[in-house]
């Protein structure tokens, strides 16, 4: 089964949790562990990647060791460098509210090859940084949208479903001090008319959790909190299922 055809199988019985795991923050035997006890957790897919200092033979064995768990292994890249092989597919990516004609489109002309290569599934996404943005905004050179001004964030994503993008996918960046706020989220949902909705950045709590999806995320994504406590991991996982 296509990664794609999961995910729509997976939405349709409720939200979807999703764990990023950073190849440069953890080594390929932790990665085997803890995808082990959130496969248990009842997380749906493992993304991988990170926005700075990605090795590619690490990368490559951190997806091979969560190829074992059983569940989809999708590339989240930082750059051309996380392309890896053994993935089952890609969020092909373009930063929309960058300034740079790299992360727009440059960056995805390069990977295309790789993509093609490694016969990664690429699924379409429109990447839009929000408030803070973390490392992903800087390096990325994003003017993030401010937290109270959810039309422009509607009308990036709007712009992202019209140009074909199966995907909008919030950032509100890698240890962020706030999620992406539900409202938001909501203004973007109401205008969509199929694109999955991904949110992540900033989710510690069940409550911020439960917020998001009530307010009509299809995904939610936690990285940060992966790496210090697996037990408020579970927690939120079971915020987002109990919706």
């Amino acid at each position: 089964m296509k990664v794609s055809e999961y995910l729509k199988q997976k939405r349709d019985e409720g939200p979807l949790h999703l764990s990023l795991i950073d190849p440069q923050k953890t080594d390929a035997g932790e990665a085997e562990r803890i995808g082990r006890e959130l496969m248990d957790l009842g997380t749906d897919a493992f993304l991988v990647g990170g926005s700075l200092g990605v090795d590619q033979r690490e990368a490559e064995e951190v997806v091979k060791k969560l190829k074992s768990s059983g569940a989809p292994v999708i590339i989240f890249p930082g750059d051309v460098n996380n392309v890896v092989r053994g993935a089952d597919a890609i969020l092909f990516m373009s930063l929309l509210n960058s300034d740079s004609v790299y992360h727009i489109i440059g960056a995805q002309v390069q990977g295309a090859i790789l993509v093609k290569k490694y016969h990664l599934e690429p699924l379409p996404t429109g990447y839009i940084i929000i408030g803070y943005g973390g490392a992903a905004g800087y390096v990325g050179r994003a003017r993030p949208i401010p937290l109270d001004q959810p039309y422009i964030a509607v009308a990036y994503a709007m712009a992202a479903e019209m140009l074909g993008m199966k995907y909008i996918y919030l950032e509100a960046g890698s240890g962020s001090p706030q999620s992406v706020p539900p409202e938001i989220v909501r203004a973007v949902k109401k205008n969509l008319e199929e694109a999955f909705l991904i949110v992540g950045g900033g989710i510690r709590t069940p409550d911020a959790a439960k917020l998001i999806v009530e307010a009509g995320a299809d995904m939610i994504v936690t990285g940060n909190i992966l790496e210090k406590d697996l037990g408020a991991a579970k927690d939120i996982i079971r915020a987002i299922k109990r919706k």
